[in-house]
């Protein structure tokens, strides 16, 4: 619990919204790329979230905004150098540390690793059926990034919290590229979101909001976490 406490302590006085630790073990060969393989014999995870501006998000209707896209941007700079910040701690204290980054896609629409599986090992948060990771305190208002170590950390909760099952984000999706599955933890990996076309549409259509990379809807709309109108 030392190295949760001292960790904890530091990220949030530097501007994280939560912090969460698992060991994540046996799951990385599941959900790591099979290139960053020689990532797994590093078995924990801090978990960093950092909330977006309930008022940003709120200008998203069915499309995002120029406000969303910058604001996204800022926070996952904002995450990736908590991100470095963590490991070079750990590095100085003897440990190995590999950061994954905020936003990153690679062979397509797949990241290194998924943030929101160790969040969710953590106990932060579960995930929905918009293939997001859900904050038991903000919902998908959040942004992630994760650190891989050899640092040990005590898991401190279950997973828990989550999906509703309203519905929200299945209807209102533009793009229609949200399934309506939940969920399995015994299956991590299933697919609860069409990526192709969730990614062709934007492209389509919001060339003029940064090309295209970014939407934001299925945030908005969900009411998980939502303070600014009643649920």
């Amino acid at each position: 619990m030392e190295y949760n406490q001292k960790i904890r302590t530091f990220l949030l006085q530097q501007g994280a919204s939560e912090v969460g630790f698992s060991k994540v073990g046996e799951t990385l060969t599941e959900v790591l790329l099979p290139e960053y393989h020689t990532a797994l014999p590093l078995q924990y995870a801090v978990s960093i979230v950092v909330k977006l501006s309930d008022v940003v998000v709120d200008t998203v209707t069915d499309k995002p905004t120029h406000a969303y896209f910058h604001h996204y941007r800022t926070v996952n700079s904002l995450l990736d150098r908590l991100a470095l910040q963590t490991g070079l701690y750990m590095e100085q204290h003897g440990f190995h540390y590999f950061p994954v980054a905020a936003s990153q896609s690679i062979n397509g629409y797949q990241g290194m690793f998924p943030h929101k599986i160790a969040a969710r090992l953590s106990g932060l948060g579960d995930i929905g059926k918009n293939a997001l990771f859900l904050s038991k305190q903000y919902g998908p208002r959040v942004r992630l990034a994760t650190v891989l170590t050899d640092m040990p950390f005590e898991q401190e909760t279950e997973p828990g919290g989550g999906c509703i099952g309203c519905g929200k984000c299945v209807s209102l999706c533009p793009a229609m590229a949200i399934s309506g599955r939940a969920f399995d933890s015994r299956n991590p990996m299933q697919e609860l979101v069409d990526r192709p076309a969730c990614s062709d549409y934007m492209k389509r259509h919001f060339q003029k909001i940064g090309r295209g990379s970014v939407c934001g809807v299925c945030i908005q709309c969900c009411p998980v976490g939502n303070h600014t109108k009643e649920q």
